[in-house]
């Protein structure tokens, strides 16, 4: 009886027209922007987009941000599917060599935080730095930092891979960090590669032409992603922080020619953060920043932590799931 009584009442919402109401009143009170957060350009990222493209409004995430905090402004405008936003962090040569590829065969439109020291010196990007090292070693056995890695077990260059990379990453400085690199590279006798002639590696920084040129066709925006990308949260001196933050933010506007309101957090969670990091981005001017909290966002966000969602290879339920499908 129960069943018959709701089937009922729901033919007469849909032939009187108020579920159509329903959903109108819905989509215009429910002004939240989904931002994804990419970094390499591969895999699935090319069905993700005819996906995303067919069902959200897929935006440059300062336009978004600004009909978002702004809706007023676009009140006019008649699609009124969900915003939603593409960025890459780093700026791999994958997001140029095929990230970029997509977006022009789609035309849509994708934004990236680069990170201008990598760029400038083209090296390998130093939380990618363990697995490469490792991955190099030809002998049975290594030792380091006082322990004997046996190279023919999968854990023990795992728990080498892990032993290195916790050391950069809690790095307190930059000096710090890149010391210990350098250490660890002449310690197991292999190195890391940089950008240069028969050098083919997707996990090497853009260079700046190809950033000019991806940005020329309107297709590509950028955002700041600290000098050096630390964790803000693990530097000691606050000007070090705050040089990481602001120069950003300086060297890009010289190299691009034109403001930079944008800006991205390493790693991104709060306790990468830190009070410190929230700060030097206030003090820096910068009008947006994103974490990678994962959450949606609305007008009532702060606008200096905004959410992103990480990339999902099941994209399409994940989406189902939070109920963000648009029709």
């Amino acid at each position: 009886m129960y069943e018959r009584m709701r089937i009922v009442i729901a033919a007469i919402f849909f032939y009187t027209g108020l579920t159509y109401l329903a959903l109108r009143i819905k989509e215009r009170s429910d002004r939240r922007l989904i931002i994804l957060n990419y970094h390499n350009a591969d895999g699935s990222l090319e069905a993700h987009i005819r996906y995303l493209q067919r069902h959200y409004r897929i935006m440059h995430l300062e336009k978004a941000l600004e009909e978002v905090f702004t809706p007023e402004a676009s009140s006019a405008k008649r699609d009124r599917r969900r915003p939603l936003v593409l960025t890459f962090d780093d700026g791999y040569i994958d997001n140029y060599a095929e990230g970029f590829r997509l977006a022009q065969r789609y035309q849509v439109p994708i934004t990236i935080f680069l990170i201008p020291g990598y760029v400038e010196s083209g090296c390998y990007f130093w939380w990618l730095a363990a697995s490469k090292l490792v991955s190099q070693i030809q002998s049975e056995q290594v030792t380091f930092d006082g322990h004997v890695y046996q190279m023919s077990q999968p854990h023990e260059r795992q728990a080498l891979i892990d032993s290195i990379d916790g050391r950069a990453r809690h790095a307190t400085s930059i000096a710090e960090r890149e010391q210990f690199l350098s250490e660890v590279q002449l310690s197991l006798q292999v190195s890391l590669p940089c950008r240069g002639a028969g050098i083919n590696d997707s996990n090497l920084p853009m260079t700046w032409d190809q950033i000019r040129e991806m940005e020329a066709t309107g297709l590509v925006s950028y955002g700041a992603h600290t000098v050096n990308h630390p964790i803000l949260a693990y530097l000691s001196d606050p000007d070090e922080v705050l040089y990481e933050v602001q120069d950003s933010r300086r060297l890009l506007e010289e190299k691009l020619g034109h403001p930079v309101r944008m800006f991205a957090y390493p790693v991104g969670k709060m306790q990468h953060i830190g009070e410190q990091g929230i700060e030097a981005v206030k003090s820096a001017g910068f009008t947006w920043a994103v974490t990678t909290l994962e959450t949606l966002n609305t007008r009532e966000s702060n606008p200096l932590l905004l959410g992103r969602m990480p990339e999902i290879r099941n994209l399409i339920g994940w989406l189902w799931q939070q109920s963000l499908l648009d029709y």
